[in-house]
């Protein structure tokens, strides 16, 4: 796409000179302007980590990730020092404490003494090499967001900086130049740029967007930005690629942030620098990848969670809402203005200077109506299916199991009442090295037994893309599939044909015809947010949810605790697997319904006099 664009309106020629920051530096007017709120929240960022000193990052800390797996020993000190930054940065230019400046200076200073930009679980160490090597810079997610603060802290921060002493801005640039901008021009084995892999995932357009970013602040000239930004789009076009013409993010809208979102970031940036000439966004697939979001919403803060997505994901709902107004596409306004957040939100994970200066600097105006969940929904190439119907709402999926960031879940699906979770996705936990080795498969959240899907002869799916979904046709009710590839040829199963509907009542009804090589077993799995409890035969409660089956399963119930701090924003307390089994036989015909309870009226306490 930005390759023929280009090819027809050569980039050289688009390019308005060289072009201005996005956003003012730190003592002009706009600064002064500020939403009283916002500028609250600058400052009491400021306030929070003025008296943190920078976190010391070790050798041992590194190491930890090889040692012992551990991510949290490095990432937490290592993302303290660029919150710390951030903040100093907008309490400087919200005009809090003088001193500030030198806070910000400091850590200018410490990051540019690091050894490396690149974060433990990406530097590939092994237990001979765990530490990386200074000489040779890596450009890791990371590196390039590194690279993208110190570039707009040189530039916001310049007058306050160089009254200090340029010695600063200079060493800072020489930093971005050799980790950043050096590796992006001239390394080509780096995965995510598609030249030694095609299936790229949000690393490219979150690592080209900060890398955009950089080249348009760098000081250098127009021919090294023109090179920078066609490369860049280079590797976008092989990005857009891979992904399905329905726009659906097989990461989940969770990851809409460093995918969809970043792409938006790139859009955005390319607008910049050719003052409007470059603009793309009539481009019916990309507006489909920016509207995924909307798409996937289910109200009341959760969404369609399959695979490492959380079920109430922080979305950057200044970008959705701008999103929504480059596209114009209202659904998409209404659902950032709604989940906009606070500062505090682009910096408490992986800190997002950019998308906290918009946010600060692109207040919410005028009033927008409350963002309508999902209806009716069907995305082909992702093959997911969302369908509510009188207050029930059923999410379901095939696609199959070598997704990006992929649970062994072909088949699998939801059901919320109203913005009530039921019969829900465990979703995502903090990550370990074992979340993208090959140990992924022993955790408890990604397996096929934790999953909404059933359990044949003992045998759970399998990972692997060729563990795919045949046969998938929505229907007006849901989406009909055959997941018996899901299994591998090892477990036997011929057919599983799976019918998942919402029908009046309303319910929703799933049946499964199961055909095998052979009698076995089967049992069928429900990840439940309510203990459940039998209340006659073939008959349970949990919560709201009435659950009805065939009176000869046998029930079985395993509780989770949710002790991982990630699931527990979404899901505090524990999680239920409800196990229903069945004796061997060589077809298995089964039908299940599900209900939900009207919500208990709320109660009115009085105090007597």
């Amino acid at each position: 796409m930005f390759g023929a664009f280009f090819a027809r309106h050569p980039l050289r020629a688009l390019l308005a000179g060289r072009p201005g920051c996005p956003f003012p530096r730190a003592g002009e007017p706009a600064w002064q302007a500020l939403d009283p709120d916002l500028r609250a929240q600058a400052l009491g960022l400021a306030d929070q980590y003025r008296d943190q000193p920078y976190a010391l990052l070790t050798a041992g800390q590194y190491m930890a990730f090889v040692r012992d797996g551990s991510r949290r020993a490095f990432e937490e000190p290592y993302f303290q020092r660029r919150r710390k930054l951030c903040a100093a940065l907008l309490g400087v230019c919200a005009g809090g404490d003088p001193q500030d400046v030198l806070q910000a200076a400091d850590g200018l200073w410490t990051l540019c003494e690091e050894t490396s930009w690149v974060i433990s679980a990406h530097n590939d160490s092994t237990l001979e090499r765990p530490l990386p090597d200074p000489d040779r810079p890596g450009l890791d997610l990371f590196a390039a967001q590194t690279g993208m603060i110190l570039a707009l802290a040189c530039e916001l921060l310049h007058d306050p900086l160089d009254a200090l002493t340029p010695m600063l801005r200079q060493r800072a640039w020489r930093e971005i130049d050799r980790r950043v901008l050096r590796p992006f021009d001239t390394r080509d084995d780096l995965w995510w740029m598609g030249l030694t892999r095609r299936d790229l995932n949000n690393w490219t357009p979150w690592i080209v967007s900060n890398v955009m970013l950089c080249a348009l602040l760098a000081p250098d000239g127009p021919d090294r930005l023109c090179a920078r930004l066609e490369r860049g789009c280079e590797m976008l076009d092989r990005y857009l690629a891979c992904l399905p013409d329905d726009g659906g993010c097989d990461e989940g809208a969770g990851y809409w942030n460093m995918a969809g979102g970043a792409l938006l970031d790139c859009l955005e940036l390319l607008a910049l620098a050719t003052d409007g000439r470059a603009a793309f966004w009539d481009d019916a697939k990309l507006r489909r990848i920016l509207a995924f979001p909307a798409r996937a919403y289910l109200g009341g803060g959760w969404f369609v969670n399959f695979a490492d997505c959380d079920a109430r994901p922080l979305l950057s709902g200044e970008r959705l809402e701008r999103a929504g107004e480059l596209t114009g596409d209202d659904a998409l306004r209404a659902l950032g203005r709604a989940t906009r957040g606070t500062l505090a939100d682009q910096l408490a994970d992986t800190p997002q200077l950019w998308r906290a200066l918009n946010l600060l600097l692109h207040p919410a105006r005028t009033p927008l109506p409350a963002p309508a969940p999902a209806r009716d929904v069907y995305l082909p190439d992702l093959q997911l299916r969302v369908r509510a119907l009188d207050g029930l709402t059923l999410c379901c999926k095939g696609g199959h199991n070598g997704e990006s960031h992929n649970h062994n879940d072909v088949g699998s699906f939801m059901l919320y009442a109203g913005d009530e979770p039921l019969i829900v996705d465990a979703g995502n936990m903090t990550y370990t090295q074992k979340t993208f080795s090959d140990a992924r498969y022993t955790l408890w959240n990604v397996r096929a037994a934790w999953h909404n899907v059933p359990l044949i002869g003992g045998r759970e799916q399998q990972p692997g893309r060729a563990h795919a979904a045949r046969a998938v046709r929505p229907t007006p009710g849901g989406l009909e599939l055959d997941i018996a590839p899901a299994y591998g040829p090892e477990a036997g199963v011929k057919t599983c044909l799976r019918s998942l509907a919402l029908e009046a009542g309303p319910e929703l009804r799933l049946r499964d015809r199961i055909d095998l090589d052979a009698p076995r077993e089967a049992a069928w799995v429900f990840l439940l947010r309510e203990r459940p409890a039998e209340i006659g035969p073939g008959l349970l409660r949990a919560g709201r949810l009435r659950l009805r089956f065939d009176p000869d399963l046998q029930a079985r119930v395993d509780e989770r605790p949710v002790d991982d701090p990630r699931m527990a924003r979404c899901f505090p307390g524990s999680l239920y697997r409800l196990t229903l089994q069945a004796p061997p036989a060589a077809r298995h015909d089964r039908t299940f319904t599900a209900q939900a309870d009207a919500r208990p009226a709320p109660t009115t306490d009085r105090q007597e006099a």
